[in-house]
């Protein structure tokens, strides 16, 4: 699996599996488990997902080391302020029986209250339980705000980002910045399968159009979490290494944005 570098020089692989609405239980963590039997070694889960018993199953009992795995949660918004994020964060750690994360998100830019949030992450990563840390769904005012109280930038913001949400003005702040941009969603739940630039470009080279898009994340820098729990649905999402989009199919792909989101907008967020 490829990689790429972290501001603060852990390496992290460039796909991953997202677990995000798959219920507790064995079809997770046998998802989990195919997973890192077929290559993987970044899996991305959050405490509101209500998951992370059976994603951190799936990791025990995966058979490869931890240190050889990527492990990302996120913090919910209730649980935004210092000591409730330290108090969230050794919650996650006993429902995942782990030691420590490999990155740790700010879930939702809920009101101010993150600044508290992540000086509590700051903690976690001085004190060596959390590898990296990093924010999600965080818009560039979002990221000017902690700029101000941080003394440790995040690592990564993962954003919703997709050919209809190419989040191009948001990539080259976070490129000036040295933070990675991680893409939840994308694939947009599906709905660009019938998009028929896309299945053009996909039957040149023979290739479907869920590996397309993520090719075309792969090429832009972009770091991606696709989520399945079909094996051969994961098995297709990592089989993107053996062919490059040319520039004027990253192009036409680029020109499909509408700015079109299929999550919440991080500026009108009410839970």
């Amino acid at each position: 699996m490829k990689t790429v570098k972290l501001a603060n020089g852990i390496d992290m692989p460039v796909l991953g599996l997202g677990v995000f609405k798959v219920a507790e239980g064995a079809e997770l963590v046998s998802a989990v488990k195919e997973a890192i039997r077929l290559g993987y070694r970044s899996i991305d889960t959050a405490a509101i997902y209500g998951n992370e018993a059976s994603t951190g199953q799936g990791i025990r009992e995966s058979g490869i080391p931890r240190e050889e795995l990527f492990i990302t949660s996120k913090v919910w918004n209730a649980d935004l302020g210092y000591e409730e994020t330290l108090a969230a964060f050794d919650e996650t750690m006993r429902k995942m029986e782990l030691d420590y994360l490999d990155l740790y998100l700010i879930h939702w830019p809920a009101d101010n209250r993150y600044i508290d949030a992540w000086r509590a992450l700051e903690t976690l990563y001085k004190a060596g339980r959390i590898r990296a840390i990093g924010v999600s769904n965080f818009q560039i005012h979002h990221l000017e705000t902690l700029k101000n109280h941080a003394t440790i930038m995040p690592t990564i913001n993962q954003v919703e980002l997709h050919p209809r949400l190419t989040q191009k003005e948001l990539i080259a702040y976070c490129q000036e910045n040295n933070i990675h941009v991680e893409a939840w969603s994308p694939l947009m739940q599906g709905w660009l399968f019938d998009n028929q630039t896309l299945q053009a470009i996909a039957a040149y080279h023979n290739k479907t159009i869920a590996q397309i898009i993520l090719r075309w994340d792969l090429q832009n820098g972009i770091i991606a979490i696709p989520k399945s729990t079909k094996p051969h649905r994961i098995a297709e999402n990592m089989d993107i290494f053996d062919f490059e989009l040319t520039l004027d199919e990253i192009a036409k792909i680029d020109a499909l944005n509408q700015n079109r989101r299929v999550g919440p907008d991080p500026d009108n967020i009410d839970f």
